[in-house]
């Protein structure tokens, strides 16, 4: 009895013993397994009449780590002088080569802190990961590089406004953007069921409205019903002809929603400074694809992991993270990269301090690094805080009211109303928020 015992004990120990020593080899094979990377150039200059075209290729060898293994790739910029604790990340998936494009590099320039125009330092390296805890990181390669000023001015001053928006002007009309074709604008908006009209500047003095429901607009018009949901309305201001469709763009997959059984595609919002769509969101281990208005009929992959869509393409796989996705509708491109917070407003004045449902989601000032806006978040009486992902691990309050955000910090008043609300993490040392009621 006495020596089954034994045997048993050694049994159960024998496994670790094993995983031990398997990690004890994966450690010694980590001194010959290398992600040395090569850059096509050594100096760029970036400007918006080369858009379009390739800009720098990163590729690396294939790391040898001894045993059969599936890293992700992970590229990482920062500016010269940094640590990379601030660093971009890009996940290139299993591809051992990542062409940026002249826009995609420039964005990233610029969300480093570059000043257009002016010659800056870039560093780069690479990381293998092998899982959540461990990983190979390369010895960073420098180039020069300059960029340009890449927002764009997409702004007109008309609006969507109505029952089916904002109440009639609750709060700010929803804008219209200019497009490629001369005289056609375009909305992309969320509608409730009911009524809209079209107006400038957010005044009833020059509207729009259509007489007969015809397709077709009239000054001072009638009432346009509309459905509850995502929406895209076109209008061309020189025929005064109009179309409203269901319009949006979402992740799904069972890195998000266990492709669309654990609820609808989490949504990518239109950023009109680039022309892009973008989603922050937490993903989990796993893979997604980007698809339309909910439905496979329209689905992009990315086949060759290489940031180029593809109809129908291969699955997008990712680790466990909060990432920024951004989605190119015209050139058909995607970016994944890591980010370290997603901002909600959590409290008794929105969700019952998260009993009630997720905390209402910051989106990035996409012309500010380190700012975020919240818009038209209706509050009731009570307080609230501001915390990262839903979680407590990292909140901040206002201590004293003065605008300035602690970690950790005293509840900041509310009285019922809509608000537009900002957060400022321009200067980490020292973050602020501040707040409009419309």
């Amino acid at each position: 009895m006495k020596q089954l015992k034994i045997r048993n004990i050694l049994l159960a120990v024998l496994p670790l013993m094993l995983v031990a020593c398997a990690e004890e080899e994966l450690v010694t094979l980590n001194s010959d397994a290398t992600v040395d990377p090569e850059v096509s150039a050594t100096a760029i200059v970036l400007t918006k009449e080369t858009e379009g075209t390739n800009a720098l290729t990163v590729s690396w060898p294939q790391p040898n780590y001894g045993f059969a293994a599936s890293p992700t790739y992970f590229i990482q910029l920062d500016k010269a002088g940094g640590d990379f604790s601030s660093a971009i990340a890009v996940n290139n998936g299993n591809s051992i080569s990542k062409t940026f494009r002249v826009e995609e590099l420039n964005r990233h320039l610029i969300n480093l802190g570059f000043e257009p125009g002016e010659e800056s330092e870039l560093m780069i390296r690479v990381e293998s990961r092998l899982s959540p805890s461990y990983s190979i990181i390369s010895e960073p390669v420098t180039l020069d590089a300059t960029a340009y000023t890449a927002f764009l001015d997409l702004s007109t001053t008309w609006g969507v406004v109505g029952s089916g928006y904002n109440d009639w002007g609750a709060f700010p009309d929803a804008p219209f953007f200019t497009t490629s074709t001369p005289n056609v604008l375009v909305a992309y908006v969320t509608l409730l069921d009911g009524h809209i009209k079209f107006r400038e500047n957010n005044d009833w003095g020059n509207n729009y409205g259509d007489d007969g429901a015809d397709g077709t607009l009239e000054p001072g018009g009638s009432d346009i019903a509309v459905t509850a949901g995502p929406k895209k309305i076109t209008w061309n201001t020189l025929t005064n002809s109009y179309t409203i469709e269901p319009y949006t763009w979402g992740i799904v997959g069972d890195a998000y929603n266990d492709w669309g059984n654990d609820g609808p595609d989490f949504p990518f919002t239109y950023d009109d400074a680039t022309n892009q769509w973008r989603a922050v969101v937490n993903l989990l281990s796993g893979d997604f694809k980007i698809r339309k208005n909910n439905d496979w009929g329209t689905n992009y992959g990315d086949t060759g992991s290489d940031g180029t869509l593809e109809l129908d393409g291969g699955n997008i796989n990712v680790s466990a993270g909060k990432y920024l996705v951004t989605f190119n509708e015209v050139e058909l491109t995607v970016t994944i990269e890591e980010i370290p917070h997603i901002w909600g407003l959590v409290g008794n004045a929105y969700n019952d301090w998260g009993n009630d449902g997720p905390d209402a989601r910051f989106i990035p000032d996409w012309k500010n690094e380190g700012v975020w806006i919240l818009r038209n978040v209706k509050l009731i009486d009570g307080n609230f805080k501001f915390r990262d992902s839903n979680d407590w691990g990292t909140n901040y309050g206002d201590n004293g009211g003065d605008g300035t955000l602690e970690l950790d910090g005293s509840d900041i008043p509310a009285e019922a109303g809509i608000y537009t609300i900002t957060l400022d993490f321009s200067d980490p040392a020292n973050p602020k928020w501040s707040s409009v009621k419309h």
